[in-house]
Formats: C-alpha cells, structure tokens, sequence
C-alpha cells in the first residue's frame, strides 16, 4: 500500500496541499525528535531524519530550513505537546500543592516516549553554548521555573506548602529532582510516575504527595 494511500481520509476526499504539508511536517517533527533524543543535536543526520519519516531530504528542506531550524521546531513542537498533555490539565486542580503533584506525575508518563526526552538531551549538550537552540531551551525551562515558583508562593499563602527557602531556590529543585527522577526510572512504569511525585514533594517540605484527583 502506498504512503498517499494508507494516509488517504475515509470516503476517498484527496488532501489538499495544506493538509499534505501539515501531515509531512508532523512526521519529519517527530522522527527529528525521536533523533535527537538518542543521538543528540551534532550527531543528527537530516537525511536519516526524512527517510525515518518516509520523506525524502528535499522534502524536509522544503519545511525546515537547516538543522537548526528543524531542531527550534522540534523544541516547539515538544513543548506544545507537553503543555496539551501535562501544563494545561494541571491547571485544572483545586490547589497549589494539587497542581504541583499533578506537574510531576504528568510529566512522567509524558516522558515515557521518546520524542518527550528531546528537551532532556538537548539541554545537556548544548549547557553553557550561546546558541539558538541553548537560548530557546533557557527561555522554556525559565518559564516553567516561573510557573512552580508562582505555586509555592501560592501554597505557602494557604498552608499548603511549609515555609522555606526562597522560592525560585526550590522550583529550581522541584524541577532538578523531577528531571533526575524521570532519567533514572526511564522505562520503569509505573513507578517512574509514583517515585517522581514522592520526589518534588519531598522537595517541597511535604510528608507525601497527595493522592491523585479523581477522573
């Protein structure tokens, strides 16, 4: 069965141009971050990348730029995901320290694919570079440490959250012990989800993480 075939919608309507360019780039996004997560940003072949996707290397040129260009998107492409999957659902719980739980568990499963890692890795290689793509990554992590920072002020207002260090002191650390978490029980769900909560609530001066809201 053809690549056009197998893809085609249901009643035999064609794609149009747009659709076809939105489901290339989908592909070519998320075979360059699967790439990226296991051989790194220098070692990323953009001709493996297109062929993984069953495109060709011109192709992928003609949705991305360069190598740099393609991995800025893949950052971009990532963070939304995780925002749909895991930032924007946590907003949905009833407290600061309800949320925060709900950060570290979300962020968990969602690291359990590939393509989750990307931000991981790339954040590693390009520490200490003044570079495009170690600027996008300081300026997502920067805004997620806003974010944790913001609901322990909130949780130490209502009692929730113990008193402690400053609070960008412990986002910082809330994120650093998630992070490591998630590296060390890659591919042990689901204890990965479980040990990752009783981390940053360990972090934020709490006994254990409160259960999980109800669905």
């Amino acid at each position: 069965m053809s690549r056009s075939t197998a893809l085609a919608p249901a009643g035999g309507r064609r794609f149009t141009q747009a659709e076809r360019s939105a489901r290339s780039r989908s592909a070519l996004l998320e075979s360059a971050a699967r790439g990226l997560s296991r051989y790194g940003y220098g070692n990323l072949v953009l001709e493996e990348v297109a062929r993984e996707a069953g495109y060709t290397r011109g192709a992928l040129y003609h949705q991305f730029n360069d190598k740099e260009d393609l991995a800025l998107a893949v950052i971009d492409w990532v963070n939304e995901n995780w925002m749909r999957e895991v930032g924007l659902p946590a907003k949905q719980e009833p407290d600061p320290v309800a949320e925060l739980i709900a950060l570290a568990r979300g962020h968990a499963v969602f690291c359990r694919r590939d393509i989750a890692r990307v931000i991981m890795a790339l954040r590693v290689e390009f520490s200490g570079q003044d570079h495009p793509v170690g600027r996008e990554l300081e300026r997502i992590s920067e805004t997620g440490v806003k974010r944790v920072a913001r609901l322990i002020d909130a949780g130490r207002r209502d009692g929730s959250i113990p008193p402690g260090p400053p609070a960008r002191a412990v986002a910082l650390a809330f994120l650093g012990a998630l992070e490591g978490a998630v590296i060390a029980l890659a591919g042990q769900a689901p204890h990965d989800e479980l040990l990752a909560a009783r981390a940053v609530a360990g972090v934020l001066g709490l006994d254990s993480p409160p259960a999980p809201s109800p669905t």
